[in-house]
């Protein structure tokens, strides 16, 4: 039988041929479960930023980097049925896993495109990218690209980790350990995981005017599951790189036993597991 598909990721006949940008963490079928489990944990910041950066009823948005449409799914309820929301993403079987699952909401489709470069023939009263700046070598670059395509006055909001204010409290070192893995994979690929820290200055510099913004960390109790499995979750996908790097030996990893080890260790020491913040700024286009 013929799979029915809607809202189907359309090809971008312009970035066919683009080079990958520096993402590091693939579209298997387990990152893509890694991905729900980390959208999750921050729908609600990302539902707060959302809202008080200004996304309303009957906006047209653009979702840069929609992934599986976790956000493009999000700013679909905030602008309602009279809104449009177009996600746009360089991987074609993560396009196709997002609209299978945004079959409820009409006002939503996807698009085949690189974020440095696509383009649409109509402006947007708003454009959001929730972690892709952190992978991008020239994020600056991006910014001013899709500012110019934002109406007058339209909306530009960035949301990004900084991955370097996470941490349990009490410190436990296989945590630590754990962290400085994850981050000195990101840095060895082109990835910046504090860009979450410089969201306002890259959008003053791309632009943009009333800047602010603000972050959002959650604090995980010791017994609470999620702490240990998302932070196993992000070395299980970046092993490969983490091992060629020369960062840790898949011994030192112990993937196989990470989240349980982890988990162990923040109950014996009563460690509250502290995520990335997940940063927000946001400003608007004002031309003369």
């Amino acid at each position: 039988m013929k799979r029915r598909r809607t809202n189907i990721a359309i090809l971008d006949a312009n970035t066919m041929n683009e080079p990958a940008t520096t993402y590091a963490l693939g579209c298997s079928d387990e990152e893509i479960m890694r991905l729900d489990r980390q959208s999750a944990s921050i729908e609600s910041a990302t539902r707060l930023l959302l809202r008080a950066s200004g996304i309303e009823p009957g906006m047209r948005v653009l979702d840069l980097g929609t992934g599986i449409g976790h956000v493009a799914m999000l700013i679909a309820e905030l602008v309602g049925p009279k809104g449009r929301v177009v996600g746009i993403d360089n991987s074609t079987k993560l396009l196709d896993v997002a609209a299978l699952r945004a079959v409820s909401h009409p006002q939503l489709r996807f698009t085949l495109g690189d974020v440095r470069h696509w383009r649409d023939d109509a402006p947007f009263d708003a454009v959001v990218g929730r972690l892709i700046l952190f992978h991008l070598a020239d994020p600056l670059a991006v910014l001013r690209h899709h500012a110019a395509a934002l109406r007058p006055g339209g909306l530009l909001l960035a949301l990004d980790f900084d991955l370097r204010a996470s941490r349990a409290e009490p410190a436990v070192p296989l945590v630590d350990e754990a962290l400085g893995w994850i981050d000195a994979a990101f840095r060895h690929v082109g990835a910046s995981p504090a860009i979450g820290t410089r969201l306002s200055l890259l959008l003053e510099a791309a632009g943009l005017a009333e800047v602010q913004g603000f972050g959002v960390q959650g604090y995980l109790a010791p017994n609470d599951p999620r702490g240990p499995a998302l932070l196993s979750g992000v070395v299980r996908t970046l092993a490969p790189q983490i091992v060629a790097a020369g960062i840790a030996t898949p011994e030192q990893i112990g993937i196989d036993t990470l989240e349980a080890r982890i988990a162990d260790a923040v109950r014996s020491s009563a460690s509250v597991v502290l995520p990335p913040v997940l940063a927000g700024a946001w400003g608007r286009l004002v031309r003369a």
